[in-house]
């Protein structure tokens, strides 16, 4: 019966740091919604695609404008987990975070896909100071920008 109690303390013990640095993350919720993620334009900005293509040529007409209102997603350094919604595209989507410009080469990214109609995945990555888009290929939708300071306002 020790061994037993014992065994359970150690393992409790083991997974202890994981659930610390787990809880340390922030999580950020993006949902997308066809050519568009929804936080970035203010809300559902009631777009039909059913199709890649159709929003291909939807961003081509509109996509200067929708980015000239973006609202731009500005955090501190740390760790986050990015949750990235499919919330009712017929298709399965992605996410895609990276460095702009040359902090493509030199910051952090995250990306991957699978996101079914209804479902979400996490991304998990430690954001440096810096100058990053976020988007969805698959969707696809505008490259929008993520600004991380220390300060609001400079990377």
């Amino acid at each position: 019966m020790i061994n037993k109690r014992y065994c359970m303390i150690f393992l409790g013990l083991m997974l202890l740091p994981s659930l610390i640095q787990a809880g340390e993350a922030t999580v950020i919720a993006l949902h997308q919604s066809a050519c568009q993620f929804v936080e970035a334009e203010g809300g559902k900005q009631g777009y039909k695609a059913d199709s890649f293509q159709a929003c291909e040529k939807f961003n081509a007409r509109t996509q200067k404008e929708r980015l000239s209102k973006q609202h731009v997603l500005t955090l501190k350094p740390g760790s986050y987990v990015f949750r990235v919604y499919n919330d009712d595209v017929p298709y399965v989507l992605g996410f895609w975070l990276r460095g702009e410009g040359l902090g493509r080469l030199t910051l952090p990214s995250a990306s991957g896909g699978g996101i079914h109609v209804g479902e979400f995945r996490d991304y998990k990555i430690t954001l440096e100071k810096g100058e990053y888009l976020y988007s969805c290929p698959l969707n696809p939708t505008p490259d929008y920008r993520l600004v991380v300071s220390d300060t609001k306002g400079t990377p």
